[in-house]
């Protein structure tokens, strides 16, 4: 279990992950496993938000929880390195942002561990399907949302994290191997016949779309009280 530098959490801290324990945790990532939980976990987030709709209420977690997928990308690739422990300690605590009320992940990171290469693809494709795929689909239990609006709030800071990666010149070239492996079909087998990554970026390098209107839905960003729509919004 490597410790993490300060970089190292500065960086998870910039996207609202913690490594502190919650004062108030209001749940974790293994609740949201349990269909039972779903109708309070869905009334919680429509009272943290505000929201007007359950669908913009259950968008806004998915962003959230999208900070925390794609973290785990940007650390494979930078250090080698993931987060790989029970999902009950991935735990979920309002914050403030910028005066905003929302939702901060909180982590242990003696759960980090290093990545070797022969099994960097496998451990690609296990948070593909069971900390991401699997966690989308209960998300669409709870109201009527896309699949698509979750996956590309999800991709949003992904797209971001490679673009940053790929202007670092030591990290330019694990930054491509990595999109190669996110776009080849194999890492997405388990509930898709096609790279849903390659599907977002149309097999572009990322840096080409930073200022690109790429997404295809509405993030319902525009609907949440003190928030206004995202830069890539397709309905502008």
């Amino acid at each position: 279990m490597p410790a993490l530098s300060y970089d190292q959490v500065r960086q998870l801290n910039s996207y609202s992950i913690f490594t502190e324990d919650p004062e108030r945790p209001l749940f974790t990532l293994a609740n949201l496993q349990k269909d039972f939980y779903l109708t309070d976990f869905r009334n919680l987030m429509m009272g943290i938000t505000n929201a007007p709709t359950e669908a913009a209420a259950i968008s806004h977690f998915s962003r959230r929880y999208g900070m925390f997928v794609a973290m785990q990308f940007y650390m494979l690739t930078a250090y080698d390195e993931v987060w790989d422990g029970n999902f009950k300690d991935i735990r979920f605590a309002v914050i403030e942002e910028y005066g905003i009320r929302t939702l901060g992940t909180f982590i242990t990171q003696n759960d980090f561990r290093y990545v070797e290469d022969e099994e960097r693809e496998a451990v690609m494709t296990q948070i593909l399907f069971k900390q991401t795929y699997e966690i989308v689909q209960q998300l669409r239990k709870t109201t009527t949302i896309s699949p698509l609006t979750i996956w590309e709030n999800i991709f949003g800071y992904m797209l971001w994290h490679y673009h940053t990666l790929l202007e670092n010149p030591a990290l330019s070239d694990r930054a491509f191997e990595d999109i190669e492996i996110l776009e080849d079909v194999n890492v997405w087998r388990y509930f898709s016949n096609k790279s849903l990554f390659r599907e977002y970026t149309g097999g572009l390098n990322p840096s080409q779309l930073i200022n690109v209107p790429v997404r295809k839905s509405c993030c319902f960003s525009k609907d949440i009280p003190g928030l206004i729509a995202c830069g890539f919004c397709p309905l502008k």
